[in-house]
């Protein structure tokens, strides 16, 4: 199987944290909002999807992350737009940063 990210190829499975991505990507594409990731509290991020630029109020927490697999989605993505294919399944994203209340957090916009 072919992981694509941008221009750089791996003939390999994909990672975990690779899956743990396309999971929660699929759920803001269903809910055709963004995915956003808190930064780590207690060694765990909290995920949102919802609009990050409307009421914090209006975002729905949909599960959280350990911080190494956040660690390593940070590593294996890139601010700006994202190309990738996890599993057969063909991602395009915007990565970028916000802040949800006192907290900063990175942003997964589906585009």
């Amino acid at each position: 199987m072919i992981i694509s990210l941008g221009d750089e190829r791996q003939t390999q499975r994909p990672s975990t944290s690779l899956q743990t991505l396309a999971k929660y990507l699929e759920l803001s594409l269903d809910a055709g909002e963004s995915l956003i990731m808190t930064e780590p509290q207690g060694h765990v991020c909290a995920m949102y999807v919802g609009n990050p630029f409307g009421r914090e109020a209006d975002l729905q927490i949909c599960g959280t992350v350990e911080q190494l697999t956040v660690d390593e989605i940070l590593r294996l993505t890139h601010v700006g737009t994202n190309d990738c294919a996890i599993d057969g399944q063909a991602y395009r994203f915007v990565r970028s940063f916000t802040k949800i209340g006192r907290h900063n957090a990175v942003i997964f916009a589906p585009v």
